[in-house]
């Protein structure tokens, strides 16, 4: 008989089911992530992944947007589609794969446009954040940061989208909305300790849970934007 697994989060509620385990623009200058200094070479977990001889790794970008709500920074999120294939239901950055030789910032300005009706003339992209791999997906991903003009009507896209919503970058900071693992796989992934161990983060939010690849790139836009070493 399976016992119940006990509840992650008490009392916090939220769609998705979670796996066991197997001033911003100024900051991003000073850390040499503007645009103008040109964009990242791949990391050593997506060369890695890119060695795997039976995979097809697949170029992707998100785009980290950033809106101002009565004087405070938020970062505009989806709720995926309960029926997509991969990562149903988890709370994402509006994005997907490239088209053909499509760079990073078209890719996250037409994904946003198309996942949330996101007019691209009211965006502009200031930066970037490190490329990170998606393993269920066997994507690449390219953190695309922009800022936002004025306060946009979202339109979620039918059957991808369930919900556009946005969360100040104060509360994710906020005491208890933070919470880091460590996960094992049988095979150690890259990054991992001598033991094989990796972390991964969550973040609490009213009726949500962000993790996953979605609270990797948060982190690091947290850490760059309060000054914190988030490798330590």
């Amino acid at each position: 008989m399976n016992e119940r697994r006990p509840e992650r989060f008490p009392g916090h509620r939220y769609p998705q089911v979670v796996p066991e385990p197997d001033e911003v623009v100024s900051r991003l200058a000073e850390r040499g992530r503007s645009l103008e200094s040109g964009l990242p070479a791949l990391s050593e977990e997506l060369l890695a992944l890119a060695r795997e001889p039976d995979l097809v790794v697949r170029p992707s970008a998100v785009l980290v947007a950033l809106v101002d709500v009565e004087g405070e920074a938020h970062v505009v999120l989806t709720r995926r589609s309960l029926t997509l294939r991969h990562h149903r239901g988890e709370i994402a950055l509006p994005g997907g794969r490239s088209d053909g030789d499509e760079d990073p910032v078209a890719t996250a300005l037409r994904e946003a446009r198309e996942e949330v009706g996101l007019d691209p003339t009211l965006v502009t992209p200031v930066g970037w954040l490190s490329p990170i791999a998606s393993i269920v997906s066997n994507s690449a991903i390219w953190p695309v940061v922009a800022t936002v003009d004025g306060r946009p009507q979202w339109r979620a896209q039918p059957g991808e989208v369930d919900r556009v919503f946005s969360v100040a970058l104060a509360d994710l900071v906020a005491d208890g909305a933070f919470v880091e693992e460590r996960w094992r796989r049988a095979t150690p992934r890259p990054g991992a300790d001598e033991d094989g161990y990796f972390p991964i983060y969550f973040f609490r939010v009213p009726h949500d849970l962000i993790w996953g690849a979605t609270a990797r790139v948060l982190v690091e836009l947290l850490a760059i934007v309060t000054g914190v070493d988030a490798t330590r």
